[in-house]
């Protein structure tokens, strides 16, 4: 009887705490649809505080399969929590499907994959992905659940996403944890390979003496796909014209890039 109490209590509930997913659960995410309303808790109890409700319609990220009762799922403001694997109350809605929230991953469920084929023939993909939205305005924050506009990390998620049939986390730090978890990252940006996503710091200038000679602790705030040839594939901001190309060298790019690296096994 307490079993079958606990396991009502759970289909219930959502639990919720703030905090980033592993990058080897960034590889397959999972959209998900909230069918009907549920409490987000601190932690994975019945017992927990509450934090409000997910309302049906919510859009998450299903991040891991924890056991039978809990699927780890990331919201549309980026929260990593707990939600029921009851059908009651969320529903998988696939690998490819777009998602509000701008998503994470997962390896639970129905998840994304990796294109078949050579390494190269996937870069290829990723990058003719991203070209095809050359020109595409910019917005910060954009919705992830269209094509109509993005910002630096929406792009760089979408076109990995249609080339090479994976999603990356929805913002630039997640995506450079991922890409260091898998190896093989660079500080010399001449040493990056076509398909690489590059990692920046913030703008201070135009000047090489504005930023610091180490910037392994500064922090991610735009990501870009190289191209080769000393050129990035990126968004930025309204005024430049949304998705674009820029050269690197002796630019504020080369001077803000913090380290680059493969988002693919």
């Amino acid at each position: 009887m307490k079993k079958q109490l606990t396991a009502l209590l759970l289909a219930t509930t959502v639990t919720f705490s703030v905090g980033a997913f592993t990058a080897e659960q960034a590889l397959a995410a999972s959209d998900a649809t909230i069918v009907s309303g549920v409490n987000f808790r601190k932690a994975p109890n019945t017992g927990s505080d509450t934090y409000g409700l997910l309302k049906a319609g919510e859009k998450v990220d299903i991040l891991e399969k924890v056991n039978d009762y809990w699927y780890k799922v990331r919201d549309d403001q980026g929260r990593v929590g707990y939600i029921s694997t009851s059908s009651k109350y969320v529903r998988a809605d696939g690998s490819g499907g777009s998602s509000s929230n701008g998503s994470g991953s997962s390896n639970s469920g129905s998840t994304s994959k990796p294109s078949t084929g050579s390494s190269s023939e996937v870069v290829n993909k990723v990058i003719a992905a991203g070209k095809k939205y050359l020109g595409t305005p910019y917005e910060f924050a954009s919705d992830r659940s269209n094509t109509r506009t993005f910002d630096c990390s929406d792009f760089t998620r979408q076109a990995f996403k249609e080339g090479a049939g994976i999603t990356l986390p929805s913002d630039s730090r997640g995506q450079a944890s991922y890409v260091k978890s898998l190896g093989g990252t660079t500080s010399n940006w001449h040493n990056l390979k076509p398909g690489d996503l590059m990692f920046f710091m913030s703008y201070k200038g135009t000047k090489a003496s504005a930023y610091p000679s180490d910037k392994s602790n500064q922090r991610i705030t735009h990501v870009g796909i190289y191209l080769g040839g000393g050129k990035v594939l990126h968004t930025y901001s309204k005024t430049s014209g949304g998705v674009r190309i820029d050269s690197i060298a002796g630019k504020h790019w080369e001077y803000r890039f913090v380290f680059g690296g493969s988002a693919l096994k």
